[in-house]
């Protein structure tokens, strides 16, 4: 099998002369030979192959005309020969204030219109290497929770039986907890990268254990976490009791809590090394409440929070993810009613396209 693919390899490179090992810097005996084998034959398949194409506003539709699909890119039943999709989930009977977050996967699409397929500043080109497509909405029951969930993680287990990496546009944040499970079920317990206001750990409120304060403690429940690689960034505002000062809870569970006042004046790469160490190699999961952003840059939410995130530290956390093995992400709790500006569900959109970015096998330009 080595010589097979080493064979191949030297097809590739077109330098029979030169092995592996000249190529990477790697030997054979190397942890990381095997995966760095696997990635460059893969990379191979994938340079003849056309990849899906958002439509141009330079050269096809201007921005307002077309279907609104995220970034506007072809739309999909299902997850069937992707890598990656959006998919939607309109589900906000979890909210605990002000509701209308079941809009916001419309209103993402919508904004999206102007997120372009290169990123200027990291030189990513995800759609060069990964075949993506918007495969719409996850059908729900809207008046009942307890179904609406088991509709997610059906959703969910479909898009990952196609090998499909799911990066879903919320609704609100009960809906992290089907996901999850749906993930374990693929690649067990796994690491979290949380960034929100709210850790979301509550064990029930007014006598539900499932809404958009309890997905976290719904997972830590359910061992759907390797709770030493989990880590939530941005939790601030104010509490109902003393016990949870700190997020003590999260902290006895071996979770790295990273306040908001930790995040303030400072630049969030340095603390993204640290996570990036924590999390390893195995498979992690990113996800993304838009009101771990301050208000100032994030109106449109249900439960917003003075003294969070600025949109530049939100990039350096994500663009702080490249490298992780990352097996899914979401974006919530976007609420359109509350976004006159539509800036909220832009600056949703395009963590979602910075997300996208990092996943394994996206190529980069070399500056």
């Amino acid at each position: 099998m080595y010589f097979t693919i080493t064979r191949a390899i030297s097809q590739i490179t077109k330098c029979k002369k030169y092995s592996l090992t000249h190529i990477t810097g790697l030997h054979r005996d190397d942890k990381n030979y095997g995966r760095m084998l696997f990635r460059m034959l893969h990379f191979s398949e994938r340079k003849t192959q056309q990849f899906n194409k958002p439509l141009s506003a330079m050269t096809q539709m201007p921005r307002p005309g077309g279907i609104a699909s995220f970034m506007r890119l072809p739309i999909q039943d299902t997850s069937q020969g992707l890598n990656v999709c959006f998919v939607g989930v309109p589900l906000d009977i979890g909210t605990s204030n002000r509701s209308g977050t079941r809009f916001g996967p419309r209103q993402i699409r919508t904004e999206s219109v102007i997120v372009r397929p290169v990123n200027g500043s990291t030189g990513a080109m995800p759609l060069e290497t990964l075949q993506v497509a918007d495969v719409g909405d996850i059908p729900i029951a809207m008046y009942e929770i307890q179904q609406a969930v088991k509709d997610i993680r059906s959703g969910i287990q479909k898009i990952l039986s196609n090998g499909c990496i799911p990066l879903t546009m919320g609704g609100d944040h009960t809906i992290t907890y089907p996901i999850l499970q749906a993930i374990k079920e693929k690649h067990g317990p796994v690491g979290l990268i949380h960034i929100d206001a709210h850790a979301d750990v509550s064990d029930e409120v007014l006598g539900c254990k499932i809404q958009h304060g309890t997905p976290f403690k719904r997972a830590v429940d359910e061992g759907l976490l390797d709770c030493k690689r989990v880590a939530q960034i941005g939790l601030r505002g104010t509490l109902y009791v003393d016990q949870d000062f700190r997020y003590q809870w999260s902290r006895d569970q071996g979770f790295k809590v990273v306040h908001a006042d930790e995040c303030w004046h400072k630049s969030l790469t340095p603390l993204m090394k640290e996570i990036r160490a924590q999390m390893g190699d195995a498979p992690v999961y990113v996800s993304i409440d838009i009101d771990a952003l301050d208000p100032a840059y994030a109106p449109g939410t249900g439960t917003p929070e003075i003294g969070g995130l600025t949109s530049i530290q939100m990039l350096e956390l994500v663009r702080g993810c490249r490298g992780l093995n990352i097996v899914g992400g979401d974006l919530v709790e976007v609420s359109p009613p509350y976004d006159t500006s539509g800036n909220t569900a832009l600056a949703g959109a395009n963590i979602l396209f910075e997300l996208l970015c990092v996943l394994p096998g996206v190529k980069y330009l070399q500056f």
